[in-house]
């Protein structure tokens, strides 16, 4: 007997869903956390004392040698927004994250043969003359390509990693999933970031300063390579969703279309805007009314299908996307001012010197490896989350009677004033250990003084990331629609990235505006010659100057989402500075 065409269709959805539900799922996550996982053990692992690797066996200065770090930082923090654009519009995640993973895996690969062919770097300097060769232009650009693959491959896995996993929790006809939230999966996500970091910091740190570059670079190309097996592993339980148009290019159209229409009277309009099926929101608002003129419908065949869709969104924008980037030009003051404190935080490759020219022990036996001092800046970050939503807003809200919370501004600006106070205190301390080598005689080695004096400095900036970072991502998700959570975390990436450059900028200055006539540089390669206290107290004013620029900007952007007038008075009379 025939089958019934019905039939037919039935059978065939019932077998759709069946392969849905067999893909995707919890079985996906380790995979997709273990990529992740794994990339940052390896990628964080080679930057905190690459610094000592390129004037040790590259023959660089220490300007020259920070420069390219700064840079190679800086493109790192870029490119998962180029990452994130390329995986929304044309390749999708999972082929982002694949690319990415080949990419990162062949950077580290080149940067492992560096330390393993001599002919990739310069021989080692003349003890008996005290005369170096320099890299030649070949070897820089082999070592240079091994920073942009892995810059490159850090754009693909981080910018759709973590929305990747989320694609996978597809909790329709699926009760095991149903009880498994996304805010369980961002929480293991990070928890797992976490966890990479520290490995980083202790475990790679140490086998590179006690076991040389050879397995010290070799390590973290292993990890890669079991980063890149663990997520081609599952490639046929993924569920891969095929690529969209971002947002980013529907706040292009806006400024495209507002162009387009700069020359139209917004009085003399009939009143009619272009609004999104199912949306709320049917006239835009009055703030940055320029932009208005891209949602304007000027006669109803404008731009428009039969079924009201826009046929060209490059003539025609709708409510919604004039209103996305009105909200992102209205936190970019406040968005300016994170910059000054990845400044701040990327300051890592003096602190490495400066921490490996002191007494790093901690018992007769033990030495804490110089790059691993950036773990203390992870560790009290961690632990003074704890302590602040644990402890000290119960407690506060216990001794005065009601619920104590700070708010996101307020939390942000307490970062600021936090990274302040500490570039205060890291010119302190160097200005003591300056003295302290002077006094010995300007030794080469080791100067008598612990390194222990560090800890405060970097258990600051620990806290104010804590309080600026996490303080930002909260502001930007609360101030933006909902749409727009990927811009989110695109902007923060993008100010690092700008502190990076401006960093870059700040240290060449400095380096020639000291430097001339012959004299020592602050930032000399000799830490004991040049002045890095007077270079970070340069750092701690433009910080205090950009604390005072963020209090004004805080004070004009006005009161958050959700705040009311009454919480918006007590919160300017009991701490205005925020």
């Amino acid at each position: 007997m025939e089958e019934h065409p019905k039939d037919q269709m039935n059978m065939l959805n019932e077998k759709l869903l069946d392969t849905r539900n067999q893909k995707g799922g919890l079985k996906t996550l380790p995979f997709i956390i273990a990529n992740e996982a794994l990339e940052k053990v390896a990628s964080y692992g080679l930057a905190p004392i690459m610094i000592m690797y390129l004037m040790q066996d590259y023959g660089l200065g220490m300007s020259m040698g920070t420069k390219i770090l700064f840079m190679w930082s800086a493109a790192t923090n870029f490119m998962p927004v180029v990452g994130a654009f390329l995986s929304d519009c044309y390749f999708g995640r999972f082929s982002m994250i694949g690319f990415g993973s080949f990419s990162s895996l062949l950077g580290m690969i080149l940067l492992w043969l560096t330390a393993m062919i001599p002919q990739a770097r310069p021989p080692p300097c003349n003890e008996s003359t005290q005369t170096c060769e320099s890299a030649t232009g070949f070897q820089l650009v082999f070592l240079c390509s091994s920073f942009i693959l892995m810059s490159i491959g850090a754009g693909g896995v981080r910018s759709s990693s973590l929305a990747f996993g989320a694609d996978q929790l597809d909790k329709r006809d699926n009760p095991k999933i149903a009880s498994f939230s996304l805010e369980k999966y961002f929480s293991l996500y990070y928890l797992s970031v976490t966890v990479s970091i520290l490995l980083s910091l202790s475990c790679i740190v140490y086998i590179q300063e006690h076991f040389g570059w050879r397995l010290g670079f070799g390590v973290p190309v292993i990890l890669m390579f079991l980063s890149a097996a663990s997520f081609f592993l599952a490639s046929s339980s993924y569920i891969k969703l095929k690529a969209h148009k971002s947002l980013f290019t529907g706040l292009a159209q806006v400024v495209v279309v507002s162009f387009k229409n700069r020359h139209l009277n917004l009085l003399s309009h009939n009143g009619s805007y272009n609004r999104k099926m199912g949306s709320d929101v049917v006239v835009p608002s009055n703030k940055l009314r320029f932009l208005n003129k891209a949602c304007i419908v000027i006669t109803p065949q404008q731009g428009l299908n039969s079924d009201k869709t826009v046929s060209d969104p490059w003539s025609l924008c709708t409510v919604d996307q004039v209103e996305e980037l009105k909200a992102l030009i209205k936190v970019i003051p406040i968005w300016s001012t994170g910059i000054m404190i990845s400044v701040t935080i990327s300051q890592s490759s003096f602190l490495v010197l400066q921490a490996n020219s002191m007494d790093r022990h901690i018992s007769s036996s033990f030495e804490i490896p110089a790059g691993s001092f950036s773990m203390f800046t992870v560790v009290s970050m961690i632990i003074w989350l704890l302590l602040y939503n644990n402890l000290l807003l119960p407690l506060a809200s216990n001794i005065m009677g009601k619920s104590v919370l700070l708010g996101v501004k307020q939390r942000m600006g307490i970062g600021l004033l936090c990274s302040c106070i500490s570039m205060a205190l890291t010119a302190i301390i160097e200005s003591v250990r300056r003295e302290t080598a002077i006094r010995a005689g300007d030794p080469q080695g080791v100067v008598n003084m612990s390194a222990m004096w560090l800890v405060p400095q970097y258990c600051l900036i620990g806290v104010a990331e804590a309080f600026n970072a996490i303080g930002q991502n909260e502001f930007f998700y609360s101030e933006f629609p909902k749409s727009m959570s990927s811009i989110a975390s695109a902007l923060i990436g993008v100010g690092i990235s700008i502190g990076n450059l401006l960093a870059s900028f700040i240290f060449s200055t400095v380096d020639n505006i000291t430097g001339g006539g012959g004299k020592e540089s602050w930032v000399s390669s000799n830490i004991n010659r040049g002045h890095y206290d007077y270079y970070y107290c340069i750092l701690t004013i433009l910080s205090l100057i950009n604390f005072v620029y963020y209090t004004l900007c805080s004070r004009a952007y006005g009161p958050c989402v959700g705040e009311g007038n009454k919480v918006r008075d007590e919160e300017e009379g009991m701490s205005d500075v925020y």
